[in-house]
């Protein structure tokens, strides 16, 4: 399947599956992690894959993204330069008025608490941008 083509929320949930299940270090269980964090916060998440095979994560818009490199896993939230973040989880993609990104690399540990909080502030964002159109 190609990541243009459209995709059943099992389809993608699949292609994810298989991204983190081919990813034999440290950053599968990361990018795993992170995604049940992810449904955790926000149970009605969409998945999608999409930009050759990128884990995107939708409400009412997209939340983040999830790619993985080789030294980190980044999440790049689409609007973060519009949230709050008080814990300054926010590390990379810094400089620009719309995204921002969270790199994770090996051995390092999340807020938790202040992730969630974080995926639920972007969800709640794209919800009011959407209706104020």
């Amino acid at each position: 399947m190609s990541s243009s083509s459209p995709q059943t929320p099992v389809q993608a949930s699949k292609l994810i599956d298989q991204k983190i299940a081919g990813l034999h270090d440290w950053r599968g269980a990361v990018l795993s992690n992170m995604r049940a964090l992810i449904h955790d916060a926000i149970p009605d998440v969409i998945e999608e894959v999409k930009w050759m095979g990128t884990p995107v994560w939708s409400k009412d818009g997209i939340i983040c993204t999830g790619e993985t490199y080789q030294s980190k896993v980044k999440l790049t939230f689409i609007k973060g330069a519009m949230l709050e973040d008080p814990a300054t989880l926010f590390n990379s993609s810094l400089e620009g008025n719309t995204r921002r990104a969270i790199d994770i690399f090996e051995g390092a540990q999340i807020d938790v608490a202040a992730f969630k909080a974080l995926i639920q502030a972007a969800a709640a964002h794209n919800g009011s941008s959407n209706k104020a159109r």
